[in-house]
This record gives structure tokens, sequence and C-alpha cells, in this order.
């Protein structure tokens, strides 16, 4: 018998990536320099992208022409 209703790492292991690596941008962004300031700003973007890919995959699901037509038994 399962002892966990859901899976743990499933449901947050990647909201908890992203948040370790915005830390570490944040951490970077802090207390390096030079090169340390390029590795801030690619952390910081990359839930910035992971966010607007998420959005326009909503929008465009969203979308009337895109959806799948649902053949209903009858």
């Amino acid at each position: 018998m399962n002892r966990h209703p859901f899976p743990f790492r499933k449901i947050y292991g990647y909201p908890f990536m992203l948040a370790l690596i915005t830390a570490c941008g944040l951490f970077s962004a802090l207390f390096g320099d030079g090169l340390w300031d390029g590795l801030s700003w690619i952390a910081l973007a990359v839930p910035l992208v992971v966010a607007l890919w998420k959005y326009t995959r909503a929008i465009e699901a969203s979308w009337p022409w895109r959806r799948k037509e649902v053949k209903r038994r009858q």
C-alpha cells in the first residue's frame, strides 16, 4: 500500500528547482562581480523564460481553432 497520496517530487520538483536557480542568481548578483554578474542575469532570466513559455502555451491552447473536436457517443 502506498503511504503517500501524491508524489511530492512530481508536484513540487519544478517549482523548487526554479526557486533554487533564482536564489543562486540573487546570491551571485549580491556577492559576486564580473563573471558572476553574467551568471546572475542568466539565472534570474530562467524563471521569466519558463513563465512566458507556459503562458504562451496556455494562450495557444485556448484558441478556438486549435481545439480538437471531441466526438460524443450516442
